[in-house]
């Protein structure tokens, strides 16, 4: 059997996608590290923002509309513009420790994890 999209292009198809469709992520651990690469092909350095708030890491990206020049009339616009987030919980982290890096497309996030048995903290029960 072969999938719908295989021979269908559904019109109705970009009503039901998330918004996150341009930020395909891996996220893979190493060591006391979680290492967030995330895809983010045609967006500049400056339209990236990263949160890191109570574990929660928040990746923003914001891609403004081409204007189009005078008399210019498209057949086909397939490229998208707009407001886009993801946002992932890592848990026990190192804020101040994070490290961002963005390469052809490609922003890698460092992201070292607190030892969790230093941030336990134990109650005596009187």
């Amino acid at each position: 059997m072969l999938p719908r999209k295989f021979y269908i292009d559904d019109v109705f198809d970009e009503l039901l996608e998330a918004n996150n469709h341009d930020m395909k992520c891996d996220i893979s651990e190493k060591e006391n590290t979680f290492i967030v690469e995330m895809d983010l092909p045609g967006y500049k350095k400056e339209d990236i923002k990263i949160e890191c708030n109570n574990g929660n890491l928040i990746i923003n990206c914001e891609k403004k509309d081409v204007h189009k020049e005078e008399g210019q009339k498209y057949i086909r616009r397939e490229r998208r513009y707009g407001k886009c987030s993801r946002s992932f919980y890592l848990g026990d982290i190192d804020q101040d420790g994070i490290k961002a890096s963005f390469l052809d497309g490609t922003l890698t996030i460092l992201v070292p994890k607190i030892d969790e048995e230093k941030n336990k903290k134990y109650i005596d029960i009187i």
